[in-house]
């Protein structure tokens, strides 16, 4: 699926689901998840599809890819309908070229299309050039994320 964004011409922001599709991207997500290799990547990525998960790529002018996210709809009695961001990263050999905005910019388009509240994510407390991104773009620190390893 594709959506033109006229404020971001030239660049293609599509859905992927093909395997082949998948593969294609593993260089720009490896960046972000250095711990998968490909096989388990496009192994996950498939089942959280199949779970109601987005991949979602933004291509330059030329194709190639230079922004990922997975994404999902979810529904919580705190915050309501939203659209909760896994994962979000831009291609480091091009970053601060508007990249990573354009994605952020349809993520949020696409939310209020879907009928959400709220776009929603968190960030690893070792990503301080991401935080500062996202407090840029109009995203604030609301919550501490808690968990534990189920062993």
């Amino acid at each position: 699926m594709t959506r033109h964004d006229p404020a971001h011409a030239g660049r293609d922001i599509r859905i992927l689901t093909a395997e082949a599709d998948l593969r294609a991207i593993w260089p720009l997500v490896q960046q972000l998840r250095p711990e998968f290799d490909e096989d388990r990547f496009v192994a996950q990525m498939q089942r959280q599809i199949g779970d109601g998960c987005r991949a979602t790529v933004l291509f330059d002018e030329g194709g190639a890819p230079r922004a990922f996210a997975c994404w999902r709809v979810m529904e919580m009695l705190a915050i309501g309908k939203h659209v909760y961001v896994d994962d979000l990263v831009t291609d480091t050999t091009v970053r601060s070229r508007g990249y990573g905005k354009a994605m952020l910019d349809w993520l949020k388009a696409e939310a209020k299309r879907l009928g959400c509240v709220r776009l929603q994510l968190d960030s690893g407390t070792h990503r301080q050039d991401a935080h500062a991104f996202y407090l840029r773009e109009g995203l604030r620190i609301e919550a501490f994320h808690f968990g534990i390893a189920l062993k």
